[in-house]
């Protein structure tokens, strides 16, 4: 289990420093996430939990800002929303530090935990995969978009 927690955040911290070429949002939780890959107990130190707490927080009232904009002005699929994809990866961001954040008790986590934290940690890439085969869904999106593929 010890393995497998790190092999996540290692799996996780890669995703999000290859997300922040795009976003800098993703800069925190790939240096906070890769700090837990090499050593799961920095979780409980405060400098560690302030920092992701913040984060999480920003990340919160930035996605309700986002959701509150789709819910008035969402006109296709919320993957075509620029504001969709953004939304789907600050929840992302959120749900990992969170999971993160709740392991300083028990760095491994339990069972529960883990089979969450692999889920979490498999979706992006998963998502990645299903987007670069289905050329249609790619087909209206901005370039930028397209080129991270």
């Amino acid at each position: 289990a010890p393995g497998l927690w790190r092999a996540c955040n290692w799996l996780m911290g890669a995703f999000f420093a290859l997300a922040a070429f795009v976003q800098v949002v993703y800069t925190v939780p790939a240096g906070l996430t890769l700090l837990v890959g090499l050593n799961p107990l920095v979780t409980g130190n405060f400098i560690w939990k302030s920092v992701s707490a913040i984060h999480i927080f920003f990340c919160i009232v930035w996605a309700v800002g986002l959701a509150y904009n789709l819910l008035l002005h969402t006109k296709q699929n919320i993957l075509h929303e620029e504001e969709g994809r953004e939304l789907f990866g600050l929840v992302i961001i959120t749900a990992w530090l969170s999971l993160c954040h709740s392991s300083s008790k028990n760095p491994v986590g339990g069972r529960i935990q883990l089979a969450i934290a692999i889920i979490v940690a498999l979706f992006p890439f998963i998502s990645w995969v299903y987007v670069y085969i289905n050329k249609e869904m790619r087909s209206s999106w901005p370039t930028h978009c397209k080129t991270v593929i």
